[in-house]
C-alpha cells in the first residue's frame, strides 16, 4: 500500500517546486495483517473478557504501589538498574499480597472471578 502526499510548506527556501517535493508513504502488508488479526482476538468473546478484568486488577496495582507503598520514583539511573529496582518492587508487592491472602485464609481463591459478558 503507497500512499502519497505533499508538503505544503518546508523549512527554509526550496528551488524544487511542490509537486517535486511529494514524498511516498510505505505501509507494511506484514503489519496490516498482524493489525487484522488482532482485532479479531481483541473482539473475540474471550478478549473482551480479559480486557475488562485487566482493567480493574491494573489500575488497583500502580495505586497499592504509589500511594501504599510509597513509591514515586527510581532511585537507581541505567535500564539494568531500573528492571531490577522494578522486579524487587513486584515481588514486595505479591508478598504483601500473598501475606494479605494467607492472613485472611483466602488461599487457593482467585482475587476477581472473570465475569461473563
Amino acid at each position: 500500500m503507497v500512499v502519497n502526499f505533499c508538503i505544503d510548506k518546508t523549512k527554509g527556501a526550496s528551488k524544487k517546486s511542490l509537486e517535486e517535493r511529494s514524498k511516498n508513504l510505505h505501509v507494511s502488508k506484514t503489519f496490516l495483517r498482524q493489525r487484522q488479526e488482532m482485532q479479531v482476538r481483541i473482539q473475540s468473546e474471550e478478549g473482551i473478557l480479559l480486557r475488562a478484568n485487566r482493567s480493574i486488577q491494573v489500575e488497583g496495582a500502580f495505586g497499592v504501589l504509589k500511594e501504599d507503598m510509597g513509591f514515586r520514583r527510581f532511585l537507581m539511573r541505567g535500564k539494568v538498574k531500573v528492571q531490577i529496582e522494578f522486579v524487587l518492587l513486584c515481588m514486595g508487592y505479591n508478598l504483601n499480597k500473598f501475606h494479605n491472602k494467607i492472613q485472611s485464609g483466602r488461599c487457593g481463591t482467585f482475587l476477581h472471578i472473570p465475569k461473563a459478558s
